[in-house]
């Protein structure tokens, strides 16, 4: 039970990170969470939507994973992984604050779905 609301709680984060990434990008909200001009964000807004989608990508994973409940255990490993992963490169390459947004919370619930094994 904690290990589905860790991982729904991955998932929600993922969705507002498509939200701001495909839809608020060059909006001020955008803009402040990443830390962009205006400038910037509309020249990167389609990369930014397309980054977006791959999030999005993750969430569905990781939702799908919980519909399936206990079948879904393979797929939620795999997704937490991704996400760890992704949190890890931006983290290294863009900001550290994403290491605690995004891989942080995939990492404690991948422990939590793995203590479930």
């Amino acid at each position: 039970m904690i290990s589905a609301i860790l991982i729904g709680i991955v998932a929600a984060i993922h969705l507002y990170i498509v939200y701001l990434e495909m839809f608020q990008w060059d909006k001020p909200a955008g803009r402040k969470v990443f830390g962009t001009t205006q400038e910037f964000a509309s020249a990167s807004k389609v990369l930014a939507a397309n980054q977006g989608l791959y999030n999005g990508f993750l969430a569905a994973g990781l939702i799908f994973g919980l519909f399936l409940g206990a079948q879904g255990g393979v797929f939620t490993v795999f997704f937490l992984c991704c996400v760890i992963v992704a949190g890890i490169f931006g983290a290294a390459t863009v900001n550290r604050k994403i290491l605690f947004v995004q891989a942080v919370p995939a990492a404690v619930a991948l422990v939590a779905v793995l203590a479930g094994y």
